[in-house]
């Protein structure tokens, strides 16, 4: 029994190495990437996936909008199917869970949509506006 617990007390150890050694690799690697890869000069330079990735890592792409989209149908899905399990025992409970639980998955999913849109036209609009003074 007491053999066992230094196996543990160095797996421990050996783990907050890890952890350590990936921060500082993290750091260094990140602000790298920042200096080197994402600069205002290579705007334009790549083709192929580089230039997917360089517009990825820069957040010229966004997944968001998509990742909502997909994550909204998932869980109105969720909510209709799940609503039926209580039309047996309680019939207003279910007609509540039906509707109101859509309805209010469906309003805070349109304002995050929203917000995304007017992030989007802003940018655009910025863009824009600097083609112009050009």
């Amino acid at each position: 029994m007491y053999g066992s617990s230094s196996i543990y007390s160095s797996a421990a150890v050996g783990n907050a190495v890890w952890l350590i050694v990936s921060l500082i690799i993290a750091v260094v690697g990140g602000i790298l990437i920042y200096f080197l890869f994402l600069s205002r000069k290579n705007e334009g330079k790549f083709t192929g996936f580089v230039a997917w990735l360089y517009d990825v890592l820069s957040f010229k792409k966004m997944f968001l909008e998509t990742l909502l989209k997909i994550t909204y149908l998932v869980l109105a899905i969720y909510i209709t199917l799940s609503s039926f399990a209580m039309i047996g025992s309680n019939f207003i409970g279910f007609l509540v869970t039906l509707l109101v639980g859509n309805l209010v998955v469906r309003i805070i999913y349109e304002f995050s949509l929203i917000l995304l849109i007017i992030c989007r036209n802003t940018t655009e609009i910025a863009r824009n506006t600097k083609k112009k003074d050009e």
